[in-house]
């Protein structure tokens, strides 16, 4: 009977002994993938709509297979949308049921909107102010269906920048309003006029003091310019440049406020590299600038391909090119 209690207490030893070494390589190989796994980048790329402009204005890509365009072709699973590829289908539900079908189906994460062409947020009339704010609405509840964290709007009227700015914390705070009842962003681009001022755009992000107000700093737009007297290269081109903002100081300056990015691009060196924004000069102050309220996307906008197809006769890449080459930059960017 002593042999047997005393076999049966080293038994249970060994057991305890065993199992407690097991936990031991269990922890240690625990502490070896904490230490060595690869650490979440800061930021996921997504890749904005209007770098394949020249195929949706021609008709050779619809914006329905656009999702399918950027998972197939790039490898990209995350896309921004622009309102003017849409033919009119930014309230219509079955095209929008269709859409979340597909990019649920795709594993395609829909980012968010870019809106244009609904009115000035900071027009001086409080009528054609209400409409534009109205006009937006649509577009926040499409962007809310189809999972987006935001809508981009730009911000613009027809006074002095002071004037524009009193109208517009009005009209564009009144849409902001809506978006968070929806709980979606409203972040305005520095795209158009006054808004490629940086100081003014943070300016009217501190007097809105909205959660869900915000921006998306662009890299090319930075170039403050006369209205332009037709929507075409020409006219961008011929209307009078009022003033040229640092891009690099602009993007710090907006990236407190920043919800997103646009990487834009147009033209590369022979080493890929962009020749129009110093990529390993952006990207730290782009890191360096994030907040808690950045939603993780940085969007691909190479514009080469559409300055292309406009005339412009510098060396563009072709728009499956030159997303390749800015993709590649930002892929690094991620090292």
């Amino acid at each position: 009977m002593e042999h047997l209690a005393g076999a049966t207490e080293k038994n249970s030893f060994n057991r305890r002994q065993f199992l407690s070494q097991v936990g031991m390589i269990a922890a240690a190989t625990a502490f070896s993938e904490s230490v060595f796994a690869k650490p979440k980048p800061l930021f996921e790329i997504s890749l904005a709509e209007f770098s394949l402009a020249g195929s949706l204005f021609s008709g050779k890509l619809k914006n329905m297979d656009f999702p399918a365009k950027a998972k197939n072709d790039f490898g990209i699973s995350a896309v921004e949308y622009v309102s003017g590829f849409w033919n009119g289908k930014g309230a219509d539900k079955a095209y929008l049921q269709e859409l979340k079908q597909r990019t649920s189906d795709l594993g395609v994460r829909n980012v968010l909107i870019m809106v244009d062409g609904e009115g000035d947020l900071g027009a001086s009339d409080a009528k054609k102010r209400l409409e534009a704010v109205e006009n937006h609405y649509k577009w926040v509840d499409a962007a809310k269906f189809l999972g987006c964290h935001s809508i981009r709007v730009n911000m613009d009227g027809d006074g002095s920048p002071e004037e524009i700015m009193k109208a517009g914390v009005e009209g564009y705070g009144k849409l902001v309003e809506y978006g968070q009842k929806a709980g979606i962003g409203v972040i305005i681009e520095n795209h158009i006029t006054v808004s490629t001022n940086p100081d003014w755009l943070v300016s009217l992000l501190k007097q809105v003091k909205n959660p869900y107000a915000g921006c998306l700093p662009d890299f090319g737009n930075f170039t403050e310019r006369e209205k332009p007297k037709s929507m075409t290269l020409e006219g961008f081109k011929n209307a009078k440049i009022l003033h040229e903002y640092d891009k690099y100081d602009g993007v710090k300056k907006l990236m407190p406020f920043a919800k997103g990015v646009s990487a834009k691009t147009h033209t590369f060196d022979s080493e890929g590299n962009c020749t129009d924004t110093d990529f390993a000069r952006m990207m730290p102050i782009v890191k360096a600038g994030l907040s808690k309220n950045f939603k993780g996307f940085i969007g691909i906008e190479y514009e080469g391909g559409f300055m292309k197809m406009m005339g412009a006769t510098e060396n563009y890449l072709d728009e499956d090119a030159g997303i390749r080459a800015t993709k590649a930059l930002l892929e690094k960017a991620l090292l």
